[in-house]
């Protein structure tokens, strides 16, 4: 009714098990993925009906695919994905990780997966991934390299980013990469606007959770090759909080640079009591 495209967004169904704990009474043994068919009907239903509904893209989260899986936890992503396939025809499926590297099994898994359109990675606390997206990435899918922090205030270094983005996109191709936070933003505060009595310099330093949508806008148009004001209003943030004296005090660089070995050891023992 408001005319905007979203995506909606659902717990993949391989992590939703993984995440689980048995039911109280239940064998701690008991493998919750054994149950991965009798969810995945309902999965379906859901797919259905966001189709229905007007849904062109679909993003399924899968953060457990950062975590060392072993290869029969790993076939179940290529199971569940490969049961959804026919039911998401239609729709593009994008499968979203966080919070660390994806392992390289992982990403090859992943990667390989059937009727997916696009991967999104978190480059912040995932940066040896970026190595395996370098080192190959199918051809014709999506890429949303999650360059914008999504889980700390601080302002993103917009320069940096973009160069990130620029040596993806020769590898993806033009039209396939897709800016992105790192994850969520449900772990920042909402806008920086409505701090009205924080200090001007570094209210410029930060960034909540629309500036850092700002910031994903503000980097795809600098891809495009068109740099905008927040842009560069972002370089002289980060030039001012480099050298401010509020963030670099050479009296302190000195004192600890001064430190001993020994200085980091008590000098009285302390018992555990």
């Amino acid at each position: 009714m408001l005319g905007i495209e979203t995506v909606p967004v659902i717990v993949g169904p391989v992590s939703y098990f993984l995440l689980s704990k048995p039911a109280k009474g239940v064998e701690k043994s008991f493998s919750l993925l054994s149950l991965i068919d009798k969810i995945l009907p309902i999965y379906k239903e859901v797919v259905t009906e966001l189709k229905e509904a007007g849904a062109t893209w679909i993003q399924f989260d899968e953060p457990t695919l950062v975590l060392d899986l072993d290869s029969h936890q790993l076939q179940a992503f290529t199971h569940a994905y490969s049961e959804l396939e026919s039911t998401a025809s239609g729709l593009k499926v994008l499968i979203e990780t966080y919070f660390g590297d994806v392992p390289a099994e992982a990403y090859k898994t992943l990667t390989s997966l059937k009727g997916v359109a696009g991967f999104g990675f978190d480059l912040v606390r995932g940066t040896k991934t970026l190595d395996l997206v370098n080192a190959g990435f199918p051809s014709g899918k999506y890429l949303f390299p999650g360059v914008v922090d999504g889980r700390n205030i601080w302002a993103n270094d917009l320069v940096v980013s973009l160069n990130t983005l620029k040596s993806l996109e020769d590898k993806v191709g033009n039209g396939n990469l897709v800016v992105s936070t790192s994850c969520s933003l449900l772990h920042t505060a909402v806008d920086l606007a409505n701090e009205t009595k924080l200090d001007k310099e570094i209210k410029s330093w930060l960034a909540f959770s629309v500036q850092k949508v700002q910031e994903v806008n503000a980097l795809a148009k600098a891809l495009s090759g068109e740099r905008d004001e927040a842009f560069f209003s972002n370089a002289a943030a980060h030039s001012s909080r480099k050298f401010s004296p509020r963030v670099t005090n050479e009296n302190m660089q000195k004192a600890a640079a001064s430190l001993k070995g020994s200085d980091h050891r008590r000098a009285t023992n302390v018992s555990a009591g």
